[in-house]
């Protein structure tokens, strides 16, 4: 017999596929957030529960739920569950760490270049029909290539940064309260 769980909320489709061969599931709401009472009103008598970060899965919540074995956060952090009830309960709590490095350093660096360049206010201006011809210095914007780049929070993300940043030759500064070794 399959597991009873819960998605608070529509996940992808390839997710999806896989939890539709192991369990018996209900999602709870596709374009919103469930609310709070919601979510013990649907978590009743299931043996699972797939939250998200936005999901406030509290004492009141757990204890709702006698029959919940494992509380799997579709999030790198952990803190919209309360831990010690769940784990009073016996209650697994998983979360999905490193999910989201590469693509947030990817973004990151999206934003600096586009900053950098100024492809904004160039995609902007050309948008409104504003360009005329090349001129020499038409959104010329910052040469990245070898300046320093400041980085707040050496973790998972940081490193992920500071990786693409070795590509224009960067010199890394830092923030963080541990010292790294140079990699």
């Amino acid at each position: 017999m399959k597991p009873n769980v819960l998605i608070t909320r529509k996940i992808l489709p390839e997710a999806l596929d896989y939890l539709k061969e192991h369990t018996d599931y209900e999602i709870g709401a596709t374009k919103r957030n469930l609310t709070k009472e919601e979510i013990i009103k649907k978590v009743q008598g299931k043996e699972g529960l797939l939250s998200l970060l936005v999901d406030d899965i509290d004492k009141e919540v757990i204890n709702s739920a006698p029959s919940l074995k494992i509380i799997a956060n579709c999030a790198v952090g952990y803190n919209n569950i309360d831990i010690s009830e769940a784990k009073k309960k016996g209650i697994l709590v998983t979360n999905t760490p490193g999910v989201l490095t590469e693509t947030t350093a990817d973004l990151t660096w999206a934003l600096i270049m586009a900053v950098a360049r100024k492809i904004p206010q160039a995609d902007q201006y050309t948008r409104h029909k504003k360009f005329k011809g090349w001129e020499l210095d038409l959104f010329l914007g910052k040469e990245i290539t070898g300046k320093r780049l400041g980085i707040i929070g050496m973790g998972r993300i940081g490193k992920a940064v500071a990786l693409r940043a070795q590509a224009f030759s960067m010199k890394i500064v830092y923030s963080d309260p541990h010292r790294l070794t140079p990699e």
